[in-house]
């Protein structure tokens, strides 16, 4: 009889070793996969800023130039109209080209090109935003999962499974510096 519950007092304690050692492995193993989807969603967002910031910026260049060759045609409208007034207040038609000189200035788009600034401002802003959110949720992963395999119990289940410490990522020299827009605008 008593030997029959030492055997299962023994066996209850295996199990729950084995479960706690399982439920460790598990926590280490889903840490490491937090760190590597951490990893892979700063890769997203350095991607989507390297391929999103080059287009807003050719966009801004395009939306810049038209709204330049439209300030020329308007003064050299003006500049027209001008030379034209002299000639119909000779003739005394004034009324009647300041009536057509305010309809053409009407007819023009209001020119919008600060806000195309501020959208690129504005992009470029929740881009470094989204990577610096990323950047902490890897840092703080990376602090998890090197905090489950350092402490006990969980030091004794990474050893015998070898799972050791993950290094933080550290930033390249070029990765520190920031990103020089002027320079794209300069292309």
């Amino acid at each position: 009889m008593i030997l029959s519950i030492s055997l299962g007092l023994v066996v209850a304690l295996v199990g729950v070793i084995l479960g706690i050692y399982v439920s460790l492995y598990n926590r280490i193993k889903r840490s490491r996969n937090q760190i590597e989807n951490a990893l892979s969603s700063l890769d997203a967002l350095f991607i989507k800023r390297n391929e999103l910031i080059p287009n807003l910026v050719a966009v801004l260049e395009q939306y810049t130039s038209y709204e330049k060759e439209l300030l020329v045609r308007i003064t050299e409208l003006r500049q027209a109209a001008s030379h034209d007034l002299r000639d119909y207040q000779q003739e005394g038609q004034t009324d009647k080209l300041l009536r057509g000189l305010m309809l053409q200035v009407e007819n023009y788009p209001e020119l919008k090109a600060n806000q195309q600034f501020n959208n690129l401002q504005y992009s470029l802003n929740e881009c470094e935003e989204q990577i610096a959110a990323g950047r902490r949720f890897l840092s703080t992963s990376i602090t998890y999962y090197n905090n489950s395999i350092t402490t006990f119990p969980g030091n004794l289940v990474a050893q015998t499974c070898s799972a050791g410490p993950y290094q933080w990522q550290r930033a390249t020299e070029e990765q520190r510096e920031k990103v020089d827009v002027k320079q794209m605008f300069a292309k």
